[in-house]
């Protein structure tokens, strides 16, 4: 009776374990992990559904994930079970809306760390040229226009990004602009978004992509 009841302990251990887990963000010792579609903040020391974070670092961390430790980069590919990188066709992202309501999250532009901080109200995707410079984002040949910002009407510069990645969700040939003015974060715009089907419950937003 006890082994069975040690062996059923061991089979619901591996039922409740992470298949795929990514970096989203971080605060103080704590990691805001994405774990199985699943945003879930994760102190240092702390397991969750067979995650352990072992440590945390600005943009990176580190967790314990099926015995391996894996490190962790904001916005890189999320692991899966075997500590490898998944191939980005999964078909749905889930935010959970941080400090005034805001939902941001990490990912990737053309394979280059960055934030994103979703805006129902912008066009396209949008960058300052500070970030576009950062990430190598060959855009100065593209065309150029004017948009009204918050600042007022302003120069910008169009062009098409390869791949905006986030979580295990990636798109290709997203149409962006790259603004003079610095920002905090690339405005995750329509370009991007109208490629989904939203969905707000409460502090909650799930992205799901259409067919």
């Amino acid at each position: 009776m006890g082994r069975l009841l040690v062996l059923l302990g061991v089979l619901l251990c591996a039922g409740a374990a992470a298949q795929t887990v990514t970096l989203s963000g971080s605060m103080g010792d704590k990691a805001l992990l994405v774990i199985d579609g699943t945003p879930r903040m994760v102190a240092v020391g702390a397991t969750l559904h067979g995650v352990k974070v072992i440590s945390v670092n600005g943009n990176d961390a580190v967790v314990e994930l099926a015995g391996k430790r894996v490190p962790l980069q904001l916005g890189g590919a999320p692991v899966n079970l075997g500590g490898g990188a998944s191939d980005g066709t999964g078909s749905q992202i889930v935010m959970i809306a941080g400090p005034g309501g805001h939902f941001i999250t990490g990912g990737s532009i053309n394979g280059k760390p960055v934030q994103f901080v979703v805006d129902t109200g912008a066009t396209m995707v949008a960058l300052s040229q500070a970030d576009a410079d950062r990430i190598g984002l060959n855009y100065k040949n593209g065309q150029r226009g004017m948009a009204s910002t918050a600042n007022g009407t302003v120069p910008v510069m169009r062009t098409s990004l390869n791949v905006v990645r986030i979580g295990d969700v990636q798109v290709f040939n997203v149409e962006a602009m790259v603004v003079p003015m610095q920002m905090e974060a690339v405005l995750l715009g329509n370009s991007f978004l109208t490629r989904f089907q939203m969905k707000r419950e409460n502090d909650r937003l799930t992205l799901d992509r259409r067919p």
